[in-house]
């Protein structure tokens, strides 16, 4: 009861700093997390890997696409395996869980890539007279015979192609280490193979999700179930040859919750523009399609965040916007920079 003063009384201060003293104590970790197992799906149903508190930091590490680590030991099956899931505390059906990837860098001196453009990416008359994609039968993988090695120097940060040597070209180019999967577990009880994308993320492949970006995923399931794989050192825009530079990765991140967000899809933010991904898988639809919802998050995200009229985001859009082709077969993203937007 409060006394002729008004002053609260002592036993309800003390109930207050009683719970204040989790705030106090429990201080934000940095997790060091070895996986010892691998999983090809988006699904909520394996076994959690590591819990995750907001403004904890995880060190961790992925495998290439064909499941090989940083000492080229196979540890998964090829496919994309994925390390995870992280289960992330405070996150809801609804809400929306921002990764920020803080550190992503190469682990190991070489990486593979396919051998030619993908027959999907050139016109049906120059298919006819394409070059074969078989290269050299076991030189990388027993069995296939079109993938070609790529030198990582990790001291200097470049990507060479090692074989076959052209006369024209050296291919020696700066090294730009992305994950190609980044996702949560997907709604309802679907369990997409970890080889496709959808609302929940999935295998983007979008090369700006590198080290200092921070991808924003919709949740389906409590704790999100956030899983992350398919390291490249380099991949072009579109991922036009099906691969990138494939490769192994130490990956040092951590996450925020944002409460009741409504995502219908990924986004991505960078340190100069905010990205809205029009997330389908490849040969499903038309690009139309993913551009068609990309832009249409970016103009909610536009008026929801930024308090923006719905004529004035379109117009913001209209004459701001870029778009780039994530891949070649599936996905769309639209870019605002940061610039443009109100103060």
């Amino acid at each position: 009861m409060p006394n002729k003063y008004n002053l609260p009384n002592p036993f309800c201060l003390l109930l207050f700093a009683f719970c204040l003293l989790p705030f106090f104590f429990c201080s934000a970790e940095t997790l060091h997390v070895a996986p010892q197992v691998y999983h090809r799906t988006w699904s909520h149903t394996p076994p959690v890997l590591q819990r995750v508190r907001p403004g904890d930091t995880v060190v961790t590490k992925t495998l290439d696409a064909g499941g090989q680590d940083e000492k080229g030991e196979h540890r998964h099956e090829a496919g994309n395996p994925l390390t995870g899931p992280f289960y992330i505390e405070g996150t809801e059906p609804g809400d929306a869980v921002a990764v920020h990837f803080r550190r992503m860098r190469l682990n190991r001196n070489w990486g593979l890539s396919a051998y030619r453009l993908g027959l999907y990416s050139l016109t049906p008359n120059e298919v006819e007279k394409v070059y074969s994609d078989a290269y050299k039968q076991d030189l990388i993988r027993k069995g296939r015979s079109n993938l070609v090695p790529w030198d990582l120097d990790l001291a200097r940060n470049m990507v060479k192609l090692r074989e076959p040597a052209s006369a024209r070209h050296k291919m020696e180019f700066p090294a730009r280490p992305m994950l190609g999967c980044v996702g949560v577990a997907a709604p309802g009880d679907q369990a997409p193979p970890s080889s496709i994308s959808g609302s929940y993320g999935g295998n983007l492949d979008y090369n700006v999700i590198g080290e200092g970006a921070t991808v924003i995923l919709p949740v389906y399931h409590t704790g999100a179930l956030l899983y992350m794989g398919d390291g490249h050192a380099l991949q072009a825009d579109g991922e036009p040859t099906g691969t990138g530079v494939e490769t192994s990765m130490d990956v040092e991140f951590s996450v925020e919750v944002r409460k009741n967000a409504g995502l219908s899809g990924p986004r991505v933010e960078t340190a100069t523009d905010l990205i809205s991904i029009g997330s389908q898988p490849e040969f499903e639809s038309s690009l139309n399609r993913a551009l068609q919802l990309a832009t249409t998050d970016m103009v909610h995200w536009l008026a929801g965040d930024y308090k923006l009229e719905p004529w004035a985001a379109h117009l913001l859009v209209g004459y701001q916007g870029k778009y780039e082709v994530v891949t070649v077969a599936g996905t769309m993203a639209l870019k605002i920079p940061k610039s443009a937007l109100p103060r």
